[in-house]
């Protein structure tokens, strides 16, 4: 039993919202929501300023097992989004071997099940994910998987997207495309811009992402399946995809968390944890990028959480591998560009997008919680980090806001550092 004491309501569509209860949790359920409970029994949890929500979802996370256990376990990797207040995680595959069928899915829900973190394993969209043909994407939806991508590789062959799209909504499947046309990316590696010609580092530039996302949008309008649009990071990108919500609600967009927080500048010092993919674009084009923060373009914004040993960032900049760790970061670094209650929003989005059932703050309901409090500051530095890989573009970033601890599947986690 735990009792949650004055914790302050976040859940824009409750009554409850922004008012300061007692919390009552028996049996991994939410059993009392009054003014004041007392309860000798229980577990007190008491934080001065304490917020709880329904619990978070990252809806792009990468660990290493199976297949590469030394970047990252499922059982670290449980600790890491425990720590950063996530209650639910989507797996992307970027395994080996990678789940493209029923098995595949049916071992990672197994292996992860009745944790404090929920696993969402994602399948792959093609087999072996090469884009010649689909992979088998019912029974693996049917197995668990909440959605189809191969992890940062665009759909070449338009025609598999344009069947993908059709095949799969007819049981109501949200498939993934990254947006990055490679013909146009070539062998590029950061932003085309200022930077990289101070550098003299290979660049893409933008119009790589826009012009895949404009032919993905053109054959979801002809298919009417359910696409998902990960890890966008161009303004343009952006725009194309709000003219496209005008008329329709069939696409969704993430934005990770770096490419809203940092920009190229970062990239003066040749370190290799700012090398990512997406690569990070130019300081106004993040500016931009923040203003769409507030609007309901930008659906969800994620960690994109990809751990890496040193073998693969202690390298020259053009061999290191692409991608950063997140999943302890995210939310300190957003709730310093939006308020807490949009922090939350984005934070909690992934449920819908992703056909998951939505949580509830509401006696009766199974307790899915995230406890967190708003307005400390603190500079994030590797002692944060619970990931067995430790590649963070944030390392001495400033952060707003800690977690405290989270509650899911009967079972509570709490944050001590």
């Amino acid at each position: 039993m735990i009792l949650l004491k004055n914790v302050i309501i976040v859940d824009a569509g409750s009554d409850l919202n922004g008012k300061k209860r007692d919390v009552l949790i028996k049996n991994g359920k939410i059993e009392k929501i009054a003014l004041s409970i007392t309860e000798e029994s229980a577990k007190l949890i008491a934080h001065e300023n304490m917020h709880v929500s329904i619990g978070w979802i990252d809806t792009s996370v990468s660990l290493g097992e199976p297949g590469f256990e030394e970047r990252q376990t499922l059982e670290n990797g449980i600790k890491a989004a425990a720590a950063g207040g996530f209650t639910h995680i989507m797996l992307n595959p970027n395994n080996q071997p990678n789940p493209q069928d029923q098995s595949g899915i049916k071992y990672l829900k197994n292996v992860t099940a009745n944790q404090a973190v929920s696993i969402l394993p994602v399948g792959s969209f093609s087999l072996n994910q090469k884009g010649e043909h689909l992979a088998e994407l019912f029974d693996m939806q049917q197995a668990g998987a909440v959605s189809f991508y191969d992890y940062k590789q665009e759909v070449t062959n338009a025609n598999l997207l344009k069947v993908g799209l059709q095949y799969t909504s007819a049981f109501n499947g949200v498939v993934q495309s990254f947006p990055q046309n490679k013909d146009i990316a070539g062998k590029g590696m950061v932003n085309e811009d200022i930077m990289s010609t101070n550098l003299g580092l290979k660049s893409m530039p933008n119009l790589a992402e826009e012009l895949q996302i404009a032919r993905d949008l053109r054959i979801l309008t002809y298919t009417k399946g359910r696409l998902h649009i990960p890890t966008v990071s161009t303004v343009e990108g952006l725009k194309l995809i709000k003219k496209y919500k005008k008329t329709s609600d069939n696409v969704s967009c993430s934005v990770s968390i770096h490419h809203l927080a940092l920009s190229s500048n970062e990239l003066e010092t040749f370190d290799t944890n700012f090398k990512l993919q997406p690569p990070l674009r130019d300081e106004k084009e993040v500016k931009q990028l923040q203003k769409y923060l507030n609007s309901s373009v930008i659906d969800v914004v994620t960690s994109d959480h990809t751990p890496l040993t040193i073998e693969h960032k202690d390298l020259e900049f053009d061999r290191a591998t692409a991608g950063t760790i997140g999943l302890e970061s995210l939310f300190g670094a957003l709730n310093n560009l939006v308020d807490t209650s949009k922090t939350v929003e984005l934070l909690t989005k992934g449920y819908s997008v992703f056909h998951q059932e939505v949580p509830l703050i509401e006696e009766g309901q199974l307790a899915n919680l995230t406890l967190f409090e708003p307005e400390t500051t603190y500079s994030f530095e590797k002692e944060h980090i619970v990931s067995t890989s430790k590649n963070s573009a944030f390392l001495g970033k400033m952060m707003k806001g800690k977690v405290i601890g989270i509650i899911n599947n009967k079972k509570a986690i709490w944050n001590e550092r």
